[in-house]
């Protein structure tokens, strides 16, 4: 018994490619907001030390503080309670994470030193000040 050969006119339908590609786009920009990263806008201080050492931006709590002095965890405005708190956990959870106190460079020294006593009652010692080479 011999079978027939079937051919099959096998064809893509494109009709749908141009909305695929359109939902390809939205996502790889919404994956690219994930790591976005907040930034408080400030003037570095600089350093004047050749002892300055380097530290990744990966994986570590950022204290802002502005020129006005208000203070900012990640990017987001906060109080010291809300640091300590955060710090706190911190500590739990990671204990080697890296604090990083990034201060403008008009601040009074005041509002950095409270953020330095508050870590300091804490007892954490992971910390760095942020400057510019």
């Amino acid at each position: 018994m011999k079978f027939a050969k079937k051919k099959s006119n096998f064809a893509i339908p494109m009709n749908a490619m141009s909305d695929v590609s359109f939902l390809l786009l939205v996502f790889i920009m919404l994956v690219a907001l994930i790591n976005y990263r907040k930034e408080v806008k400030i003037e570095y201080p600089e350093a004047r030390s050749e002892n300055v050492k380097k530290t990744s931006a990966e994986k570590n709590m950022e204290l802002w503080i502005d020129q006005n002095g208000a203070t900012y965890l990640d990017g987001t405005p906060c109080d010291i309670e809300t640091i300590e708190d955060a710090v706190a956990d911190l500590y739990l959870n990671a204990p080697d994470t890296r604090v990083h106190i990034i201060a403008d460079r008009n601040v009074p020294f005041e509002k950095v030193n409270a953020v330095l006593a508050t870590l300091q009652l804490l007892q954490y010692r992971v910390v760095s000040l942020v400057v510019k080479d």
